[in-house]
């Protein structure tokens, strides 16, 4: 009996070595594989970082801080030319006068055309809108959810929500902070910054319009954008400020025209 059982296990037992070393070796094979693999996913790693940071410093912001370095010496160098372009423009039309002799009515057609371009100065009384951020720390009033940070700046929506309601209002001309609006200006934000005509500004923000004030209050009353906008300024702070100015003039556009397509109105 004892060797009929050593033959039976015998075969079982060889077995079972063999099986232990093909396991082990699986597991060195396997190791190495895993251990390639790391360092090969290592290096594409070190690659991208350094292909993403072209030397810097990923953990500092100072690629954020040269990026609005350079967005503000773009705006600085663009108000030059903005400047360049109004005295060139200045000596065209001096020239042009000279040179042309318009009856009565071609020059009245002349003016109402710049008047409506936005190119001429236009004066008499206004409305200044001035929008702000919330104050740093703002709380919610009381019965009002906490804030998120996009419920405490001013957007970009909320600044051409003026813009429009000015203009159904009747104004005869707008200037968004030192620059006036014309038919191809474009209110846009970025971040917390406002990018008019190629300049950057940062709030409060100050809208002026020239019209008929009480027409203008009754056009910012009645937008339901605004409406909406008047619920954050009393639940978080929001800045609204609206002022009565009796004498304004708003010097006319001097920049460029940057119009490629238009067709007429129906």
């Amino acid at each position: 009996m004892s060797n009929s059982a050593d033959s039976r296990h015998g075969p079982e037992d060889s077995r079972a070595g063999h099986g232990h070393e093909t396991v082990r070796a699986l597991k060195r094979r396997t190791g190495r594989v895993l251990t390639a693999a790391v360092f090969a996913l290592a290096g594409v790693i070190f690659v991208t970082s350094f292909n993403t940071a072209k030397g810097t410093n990923l953990r500092t912001d100072d690629s954020l801080l040269k990026l609005s370095d350079l967005i503000r010496e773009r705006s600085a160098r663009n108000g030059d030319l903005d400047e360049s372009t109004a005295a060139l423009r200045h000596d065209v039309d001096g020239l042009a006068e000279r040179q042309h002799d318009l009856t009565d009515a071609e020059d009245k057609r002349l003016g109402a055309l710049e008047r409506a371009a936005g190119t001429q100065k236009v004066d008499g009384s206004a409305l200044t809108v001035t929008l702000n951020d919330a104050p740093p720390g703002a709380q919610a009033a009381p019965g009002y959810p906490e804030p998120q940070a996009n419920d405490l700046v001013i957007h970009q929506q909320d600044l051409q929500a003026v813009v429009n309601a000015l203009w159904q209002g009747g104004a005869k001309g707008i200037q968004v902070m030192d620059q006036r609006l014309i038919s191809t200006s474009a209110v846009r934000c970025v971040g917390n910054t406002l990018i008019l005509q190629g300049r950057v500004y940062s709030p409060p923000y100050k809208i002026t319009a020239v019209g008929d004030q009480d027409g203008l209050r009754k056009a910012l009353d009645a937008s339901p954008a605004l409406q909406n906008y008047q619920l954050y300024v009393k639940a978080y702070g929001l800045g609204w400020k609206v002022d009565e100015r009796k004498a304004v003039t708003l010097p006319g556009y001097s920049g460029t025209v940057d119009l490629h397509h238009a067709k007429l109105a129906e």
